[in-house]
């Protein structure tokens, strides 16, 4: 099975952009200098995801580089903004366009390899976001205020763009774009560092974009402070602007980011997310094996649809409590003896109700090859699905995954299943039925249903 080589970016912050979006995106879904069908370079990377294609542009300028605030400190802050932002939001305009028409995308130059990522054009939404460099350390010293050197902006302001101060840029309100900076880049791939949860500010933004007059911010990360602290609890979800219906202009102003980040629920949150990624390593092991040609089975579904994207939906917070919960079965698994099969099987509830997921630890048996085990764990944990499908009728999507337990040995691979079984005919209850007669999945009288709420 051939490998899929990746660009790592070709300079230092285009390099930085691709280790952010791996964190964000993982290793499947983002690809850095993807190309068009003429052999140019189309962005400076590309994330795909269901039906949502992210799209970043890359820029830094030196204009600003040791100029002195004086007199002709407007025309270098023109020539920068023209290059950083104003070119490259026609340059994402035009990557929009070539994406909604249904054109080729390549990895490389010479056009040999595709992008292995289908892009979905039902309902198709386009994030495109530009990432300008080369105003901080001008945007600090212009102003003793300024705490970040992040860039001001505004959306709908009718003021001309050119007669705004510099380091505050105007943008459209029509399909609009979302300009990061130095400052911000690593703030905002940091805490949304699930597409999930990156997605849902940007569609947050948007939608505050398109609902008021104006909307505008003294930094990113400072609009990012007021989408947290602001929570819907009627839809579960948090959101930008306010409650008042009759605003008609938001403006967010400077230092809520570094007031919010001190919080002790920000803090609290922080040290309890470490314990998810124990989840995103799962993900991104078997997604480094796709990528490398040596997974086992059909390595398209992970780049398609297959349990890996599936678990990749999932948001932080919930990794979270999946990730701690598999943690707590892994401490639990009993100490193998006998010649009997050690086995361990752990439900994980997923964040929408129609999904679940299998957690199978299988011992190997005495006696047996490895390929031997791996057949037998296999078959197990297709079981196992099917049988929490008989247990919980209301799971469209179930996700199985087999290892060995951890806790005894040293050296784990993995098994994953994907059952869709939104349609679960007779035949297929009597089928998992019979199957599971002597495994007994779900059959021990010992299940706990639990609920789940933290910060």
């Amino acid at each position: 099975m051939a490998s899929v080589e990746k660009s790592e970016g070709v300079t230092p912050t285009e390099n930085l952009l691709s280790k952010l979006c791996e964190g964000t995106f993982l290793k499947l879904w983002s690809y850095p200098n993807p190309r068009k069908d003429d052999g140019d370079e189309m962005c400076d990377l590309i994330a795909v995801f269901k039906n949502e294609v992210f799209l970043f542009f890359d820029r830094k300028s030196k204009a600003l580089e040791s100029r002195e605030i004086g007199d002709d400190f407007m025309v270098h802050w023109g020539r920068w903004r023209r290059k950083s932002i104003d070119k490259q939001i026609k340059t994402a305009l035009g990557a929009e366009r070539y994406i909604r028409n249904g054109r080729t995308i390549y990895l490389d130059k010479k056009q040999q390899h595709e992008l292995p990522v289908p892009i979905c054009n039902n309902n198709l939404i386009v994030h495109k976001i530009i990432v300008a460099h080369g105003a901080k350390e001008a945007c600090e010293n212009f102003s003793d205020e300024n705490i970040s050197g992040s860039l001001a902006i505004t959306y709908g302001l009718s003021i001309p763009a050119d007669q705004l101060p510099p380091f505050f840029i105007k943008l459209e309100r029509d399909n609009p774009v979302h300009v990061f900076d130095s400052a911000n880049l690593t703030i905002l791939l940091g805490e949304l560092d699930t597409v999930l949860d990156f997605s849902t500010y940007l569609k947050a933004k948007v939608d505050a974009i398109q609902r008021y007059k104006g909307l505008s911010y003294c930094a990113e990360e400072d609009l990012l402070a007021h989408y947290y602290m602001n929570f819907d609890e009627e839809h579960n979800q948090h959101f930008i602007g306010v409650n008042d219906e009759s605003a008609d202009f938001i403006h967010i102003g400077q230092g809520d980011w570094e007031l919010f980040r001190q919080r002790k629920e920000y803090l609290n949150k922080k040290e309890k997310d470490k314990v998810s990624y124990l989840w995103d390593h799962l993900i991104q092991k078997t997604s480094q094996n796709a990528l490398d040609g040596t997974l086992l089975g059909n390595r398209d579904g992970f780049f398609k649809k297959g349990a890996i994207h599936e678990m990749a939906k999932e948001p932080r917070f919930f990794r979270r409590f999946l990730a701690k919960k598999m943690a707590e079965a892994v401490e639990s698994f009993p100490v193998p003896s006998g010649d009997d099969i050690a086995r361990q099987l752990t439900y994980l509830p997923a964040q929408t109700s129609d999904k679940g997921y299998i957690f199978l630890q299988v011992a190997p048996c005495k006696g047996s090859t490895y390929d031997e085990y791996r057949e037998m764990r296999q078959a197990f944990l297709n079981v196992a699905c099917g049988s929490a499908k008989n247990k919980f009728a209301n799971l469209k999507v179930l996700v199985g995954i087999a290892v060995e337990p951890p806790k005894y040995f040293e050296s784990m691979s993995e098994d994953f299943a994907l059952l869709e079984c939104e349609v679960w005919t007779n035949e297929q209850r009597n089928m998992y039925e019979e199957a599971n007669a002597h495994l007994n999945f779900f059959k021990t009288g010992q299940l706990q249903q639990e609920s789940y709420s933290e910060f």
